[in-house]
């Protein structure tokens, strides 16, 4: 398995690994990763690696094979050998974006508070789909209460339960379409405030920010019907 550096500290924007191996599609697997891995609606982190006087361009990050993390090169990049130290440099830019934008979708989901049946995150926009029969407040109504949230420069942390506590504890789970993984020993739970301030908490292995005023100000830019029971929430950075 890769050991995640990404969960240790989000923040961290270099860091040497060693190679283990090659994969079938040309990616490159590490002994640890700071590249964030696609999934959960979050793109895989992009960035270099260097080696020696070489350096490769990471196009995207992937989920490999037994708990692997697979860095893809641009086509026809070098590729370093195995067992070769290398160190890995984010594209800090876009994975700070990605951490904006993830945690500002968890406060979506605090001020739409229905089940979430999928959802995707960019740069510069993101999107969560709720089982939402009926359609709801206005946008700009939601809007404001989620720029109330962010401007209460709530804390964000992380705490670890059991599959058996999650269980105990079902509504943690907001997602429909993207479950935590049976079987795992630890759960990963995103808290955002704390105490009496406590807003939100679930299960999430995805990158955020620290604090809710990282995110700047937002805007629900589009509400659309994606079927009977399933409404597309649309969320931007307000420039």
């Amino acid at each position: 398995m890769t050991a995640l550096l990404f969960l240790e500290d989000s923040y961290r924007g270099d860091a040497t690994a060693i190679v283990r191996g090659i994969s079938q599609n040309g990616g490159i697997v590490l002994d640890r990763s700071l590249f964030y891995a696609t999934s959960g609606g979050q793109p895989g982190d992009r960035g270099l690696m260097l080696w020696a006087d070489t350096q490769t361009e990471i196009e995207t990050t992937l989920k490999g094979d037994g708990g692997t993390i697979v860095c893809m090169p641009a086509q026809s990049q070098p590729l370093p050998n195995v067992g070769q130290v290398v160190t890995q440099r984010l594209d800090w830019d876009l994975r700070y974006s990605h951490m904006r934008m993830h945690t500002a979708l968890h406060l979506l989901s605090v001020v739409i508070p229905l089940p979430v049946t999928g959802g995707a995150i960019t740069a510069v926009k993101g999107r969560l789909d709720f089982d939402m029969p009926h359609a709801p407040d206005e946008k700009y109504d939601l809007s404001v209460r989620m720029n109330e949230l962010i401007a209460r420069s709530l804390e964000i942390s992380e705490t670890w339960i059991t599959q058996d506590e999650l269980e105990q504890n079902p509504t943690l789970v907001k997602t429909l379409s993207v479950q935590p993984p049976k079987g795992a020993c630890k759960i990963r739970l995103i808290r955002i405030g704390h105490g009496e301030d406590q807003v939100d908490l679930q299960p999430c292995g995805g990158t955020h920010v620290k604090n809710t005023k990282e995110i700047g100000k937002v805007r629900i830019s589009k509400i659309e019907k994606k079927g009977r029971h399933n409404r597309r929430v649309h969320l931007v950075f307000e420039t």
